[in-house]
């Protein structure tokens, strides 16, 4: 799922070394946390927010065979 979401933000931004990918396994929940720089926030997340219900909608049907529950966040880096 990681490679996933990596592979996706990765093409998004203008600086790809500057993406990672954070992820936290529980019982039932997988959290991944996207972090970027500040300049490509706005590429991530897209025009009302578009582009990040996109991704969040891809590693949703991905998830569906595993049975567990994906949260997708995406974080700006300081």
């Amino acid at each position: 799922m990681k490679e996933l979401v990596e592979m996706i933000v990765k093409s998004l931004v203008d600086d790809p070394s500057d993406v990672e990918i954070a992820e936290t396994v529980g019982e039932s929940v997988l959290i991944l946390e996207i972090r970027v720089g500040n300049d490509d926030v706005g590429k991530v997340i897209g025009k009302e927010g578009r582009i990040a219900n996109a991704i969040r909608t891809v590693v949703k049907a991905a998830s569906a065979k595993q049975n567990k529950k994906v949260t997708v966040e995406i974080i700006t880096q300081k």
